[in-house]
């Protein structure tokens, strides 16, 4: 396996909750499942929004900021604040959730959950299927276990994919991997060669890091240099 999809690791048995539910009952399958958040579905399990555990404390946060204080009428809010000030009014799943939710579906690749994940601020994606159905749930911590695979799997995999992808016979790169770390050793043709291999090592899922050691001829195609310009092989 080179590239993981989110098939791979995602979590198939999801709880999940309807537009109806109360906040009670919202914050307690949070706590009997043991989880951080959770999807909210229509009739026909299609995805609405999600909700998260932010989402109840600043629901209750916006609910007991103001005990004791006097009310200050503030002449603008911000998309952010009228969202807060809406949830911390909300008795049900709908008005606490979060939408549009960010979704996937089970043949994406793991980087592109990662990718979602960090530009989005969100910590779990529904997976659903080509009718927007619920039909699993990602996290950080499943995206995690692609950097779990041992250094073997991960050595055949990075051998595979940068001979393959250089048209080059097996012995020509020598690879060693420790703790997710590939070191690249060889001698090819040019410096674009030994570039793009150790590109190709690097987007396999489970390195850490490429150590390039690899040699190549020199460049004869780089414009001469002029006296006291240097160049970096």
């Amino acid at each position: 396996m080179r590239y993981w999809r989110i098939k791979d690791v995602m979590t198939h048995e999801v709880v999940r909750t309807g537009r109806g539910t109360s906040f009670k009952q919202v914050a307690r399958l949070l706590s009997e499942h043991r989880i951080s958040g959770l999807p909210v579905v229509d009739d026909g399990q299609k995805v609405l929004g999600v909700i998260s555990e932010t989402d109840l404390l600043q629901h209750q946060t916006q609910r007991d900021g103001g005990h004791g204080r006097r009310h200050v009428r503030l002449p603008k809010l911000t998309h952010a604040a009228r969202t807060a000030a809406s949830k911390a009014r909300a008795g049900t799943a709908e008005h606490l959730m979060t939408r549009p939710a960010v979704t996937v579906t089970p043949e994406q690749y793991v980087t592109e959950a990662a990718r979602a994940m960090r530009e989005h601020k969100v910590e779990r994606l529904p997976v659903v299927d080509d009718k927007d159905r619920l039909v699993g749930i990602v996290t950080r911590g499943d995206l995690l276990r692609v950097f779990l695979r041992t250094d073997e799997e991960t050595r055949r995999d990075v051998m595979e994919q940068v001979t393959r992808g250089l048209g080059l016979p097996r012995h020509a790169v020598d690879v060693t991997v420790e703790a997710g770390v590939v070191t690249l050793r060889g001698h090819l043709e040019g410096r674009s060669d030994a570039e793009l291999a150790a590109q190709i090592a690097a987007h396999v899922d489970g390195v850490v890091a490429v150590v390039d050691r690899l040699t190549h001829r020199p460049d004869t195609t780089r414009p001469h240099l002029t006296s006291g310009v240097s160049g970096h092989m």
